[in-house]
């Protein structure tokens, strides 16, 4: 199952059906609001230091459909970085493994729309990003810590 310290309620077959809704949910309040409402995550270590949030399109690498999803994020000078953490599941979050088949698309900051091209971090790159990202959202290295994958680390580059 997941890894040793990792609490056994995450792997319940609820919590995607949960995060699916809440998502769609919190989508449609952050673009009706130009993200005064849904721009910051309060969760986990958030609660303490709200995390910037961001919206990103994706489309299904078999159903061609556009998602949407809310994801933490952080610049690195004008790239924008997220983390496929998933909460520390075992597998990547689908949105990653569309990205990867379709690399070109947009990101919703406030208002902001924004075309962008998806690459995976290189290890150099990773190793660079990761304590900064740990300092934005300390719940990473938790999550790190609860999954056997190394967490992707994706930056979105201006296109």
């Amino acid at each position: 199952m997941g890894a040793p310290n990792r609490p056994s309620q995450l792997d319940s077959p609820l919590l995607p059906k949960i995060f699916k809704y809440v998502g769609k949910a919190h989508v449609w309040v952050y673009r009706r609001t130009g993200g005064r409402i849904g721009g910051k995550w309060r969760i986990g270590a958030g609660f303490r230091k709200p995390v910037p949030t961001l919206l990103l399109e994706h489309r299904g690498r078999k159903s061609g459909k556009v998602f949407v999803t809310p994801l933490l994020y952080m610049f690195d000078g004008s790239n924008v970085v997220i983390v496929a953490s998933q909460g520390g599941r075992p597998e990547h979050p689908q949105w990653y493994r569309n990205l990867m088949a379709n690399p070109d698309t947009y990101i919703e900051i406030g208002s902001d729309r924004r075309a962008v091209h998806a690459v995976t971090a290189d290890p150099q790159e990773r190793a660079r990003l990761w304590p900064r990202l740990v300092e934005v959202y300390a719940d990473f290295d938790n999550y790190q810590s609860w999954t056997e994958r190394e967490i992707p680390v994706v930056i979105l580059q201006p296109r």
